[in-house]
């Protein structure tokens, strides 16, 4: 059972019809669905949160790993657990802006974050992508980021399929450092 939830079904009263309901409260959400820390211009002076998460402590930042050119981060709104993110320190749009060690450090960083939630959260699969410009999903079109979604057999419950909310069973910071231990240094076998 879930905290704050009982066996009983919730009675409304005064307003509505009684509908034995239960709910799961992730008011969080609203700051993301508001566009909280979403930049207001094109540009990384426009409050680009992208932009200023580098310059803050690990624990803050719920960063997971740096890089000379990419950044690994916990995703803030995540869809997962263990759901991070590799962006950039460039200020950039589009895949194609990025230069060639940008893309090669992307591309090992993934990788990298692959190991890591395998080795810390057993993951059995990924969904990994970017959403490129705002008419593609893009929750902030215009600082490239590529996602790294953690799947497992049997994570698709009802959860998220009746009730549009899905249960996270760990804080961003104690997931933040389980990452940042496992995270991979030196090179990476092959698989």
């Amino acid at each position: 059972m879930l905290i704050g939830m009982t066996s009983e079904p919730e009675q409304q009263i005064g307003v509505g019809t009684p509908d034995a309901f239960q709910r799961l409260w992730t008011p969080h959400r609203m700051a993301y669905i508001q566009g909280e820390n979403k930049p207001s211009g094109p540009g990384a002076e426009d409050g680009c949160p992208f932009c200023s998460i580098p310059a803050k402590s690990d624990e803050d930042g719920l960063l997971v790993a740096r890089g000379e050119h990419v950044y690994a981060v916990l995703n803030l709104y995540p869809y997962n657990g263990g759901h991070l993110m590799v962006v950039p320190y460039r200020h950039v749009a589009d895949y194609t802006e990025l230069n060639g060690p940008e893309t090669a450090e992307l591309a090992d960083f993934t990788k990298r974050a692959m190991v890591a939630l395998r080795a810390a959260s057993g993951a059995h699969g990924f969904n990994i992508g970017m959403n490129q410009g705002s008419v593609a999903g893009a929750g902030i079109a215009a600082h490239l980021h590529q996602h790294l979604v953690p799947r497992w057999g049997g994570d698709t419950n009802f959860m998220p399929v009746i009730g549009h909310t899905k249960v996270l069973p760990q804080l961003l910071g104690d997931t933040r450092a389980m990452l940042a231990g496992a995270w991979p240094t030196g090179e990476l076998p092959a698989r």
